[in-house]
């Protein structure tokens, strides 16, 4: 990978951290010489180190060092090429996906996130049924769809760091999915976040996900392995 490459690659990964903590209102992450570290300070989630570039003295000097349980590593990088590097304390977890777009406001008739009103969400297309609402609070715009119970079918939020929007918690409720709702979320998130002046998106997903972005126009930027230590 050349320097440039790496520079961008290293950019996308910083803006989708900066992104993440605004969305989960963790701390600030904190530069180190491998990453980034961020204390988010939960039970079984005491702490993540985001690692763009792992590589074998990387992931030595990470395993033996940290010891808490609940710590996290989020390697840019597949399972088969990091998870033989890891103890055994440290329980792989299913693939993920870190996939970029980019965001125009043409990308949906959507209204902007700050609108909450029902003309912006008749303006966005809500399916037949449920009712569309955004809301923004402590710089975290939430799209959900709703039943008429006002029960939650499909939700989404996003937060935007510099201009990039980070996507996060994209997720249909089971007895809801197959009705395109995950699509209109995610559509509506692309025009809002493009409306705060936006012009990437960067999300992480699950193999599943993945297949729904990419009929949405995202690509993948890289495999990504999240490890947690378990004892």
């Amino acid at each position: 990978m050349t320097e440039v490459l790496k520079t961008a690659h290293s950019a996308t990964v910083r803006a989708w951290v900066e992104g993440w903590v605004i969305s989960r209102n963790a701390p600030s992450p904190v530069r180190e010489p491998w990453g980034l570290r961020v204390d988010v300070g939960l039970p079984g989630h005491v702490a993540r180190h985001v690692v763009a570039a792992p590589t074998p003295e990387t992931l030595q000097h990470l395993t033996a060092t940290l010891t808490t349980p609940g710590t996290w590593l989020k390697l840019c990088a597949p399972p088969e090429a990091v998870a033989p590097l890891l103890p055994p304390r440290w329980a792989v977890q299913d693939p993920e996906f870190m996939m970029t777009a980019p965001l125009t406001r043409a990308a949906t008739t959507a209204a902007p996130a700050a609108d909450t009103s029902a003309a912006a969400a008749a303006t966005a297309g809500a399916p037949s049924g449920y009712t569309l609402a955004v809301t923004t609070r402590s710089g975290v715009t939430a799209v959900r769809l709703l039943t008429a119970a006002g029960e939650v079918a499909a939700r989404g939020q996003y937060a935007v760091a510099g201009r990039t929007a980070v996507v996060d918690q994209v997720e249909t409720a089971g007895n809801h999915r197959r009705r395109g709702l995950g699509t209109v979320v995610m559509r509506t998130i692309a025009a809002g976040a493009a409306s705060m002046g936006a012009r990437t998106g960067v999300l992480v997903a699950t193999a599943q996900g993945q297949a729904l972005y990419e009929t949405l126009g995202w690509t993948l930027h890289t495999p990504m392995t999240a490890a947690v230590l378990t004892s």
